[in-house]
Formats: structure tokens, C-alpha cells, sequence
């Protein structure tokens, strides 16, 4: 079997709304749009996003309900850029920007449809954290 992409689909009550959300803060882009779910991207083919509506009948009955128990996380390149972004933007900040021993530098915020967005930049992990990765997943 061969993956060919792998990406998460959020579902939102207006795609739109959810799609310029993370098109200003990520600066993705659209490779496709629909009235009932947008297709966004990094620059260059990088990592990519959708958003459906969670009302489109390709949503099975029973699923549709908001977000909870789940977050997606970004990695960026410069945190401190996206968290400065964030707040011009005025979106709530759940977890204020900070130094973990696991090797991230990261805040926390929320997209339109109240799922949480992980902002993370990979720094180097404390020697105990350090011990526990693989050598081809050590943080810096």
C-alpha cells in the first residue's frame, strides 16, 4: 500500500470564515474552494488543511458536533512571528507563548470553530526529555 497524502479535515460552520482564518494567521494557501469545503496549503506543496461544512451530507449522521478533545498542531519557523500575528488578529490565546522541556516553543489558540491550534516551533529538548526520542526525531 502507498500513502499518498495524509492531511485533517476540520468541519466548520462556515468553511469560508475557517479558511481565511488560517490563510491570515499560516499564511496557506487555497488549492481549492467550494461553497462546502476549501482545500488550503503551505507555499510549495508543504503541509496541507481542509475544511468541510458540517452540514454537508458527506458528514456522516451523529459526527457533526464542534470540536472537543482534539487539537491540531503547526510547526513553524518562527513562533514568535505567528504569536505576534495571533494577537494583532485578536484571537484568544488558550496557552500563552512558552518554553517546553520536550523541545517546543509554542502557544495555543483557537480556530473560529473552537478546535485548538497548537503553534509550535521546535527548540532544543532538556537532556531528560532529549533521552526519549528516537536519534532521527531528537529535537534540535
Amino acid at each position: 500500500m502507498t500513502t499518498h497524502a495524509l492531511y485533517p479535515v476540520t468541519m466548520s460552520e462556515d468553511p469560508e470564515v475557517t479558511a481565511e482564518f488560517y490563510c491570515e494567521l499560516l499564511a496557506l494557501e487555497r488549492t481549492f474552494t467550494a461553497d462546502w469545503y476549501v482545500s488550503l496549503a503551505a507555499p510549495g506543496g508543504g503541509p496541507q488543511l481542509a475544511t468541510v461544512a458540517r452540514t454537508h451530507a458527506s458528514i456522516p449522521d451523529g459526527f457533526a458536533a464542534a470540536p472537543m478533545g482534539a487539537l491540531v498542531t503547526v510547526e513553524v519557523e518562527d513562533v514568535d512571528a505567528v504569536h505576534r500575528r495571533a494577537e494583532a488578529m485578536g484571537l484568544p490565546i488558550a496557552r500563552s507563548l512558552r518554553d517546553e522541556d520536550w523541545g517546543q516553543r509554542h502557544f495555543i489558540t483557537s480556530d473560529p470553530d473552537g478546535l485548538l491550534v497548537d503553534v509550535v516551533q521546535v527548540i532544543a529538548a532538556s537532556p531528560e526529555y532529549a533521552a526519549q526520542y528516537t536519534d532521527a526525531a531528537r529535537p534540535v
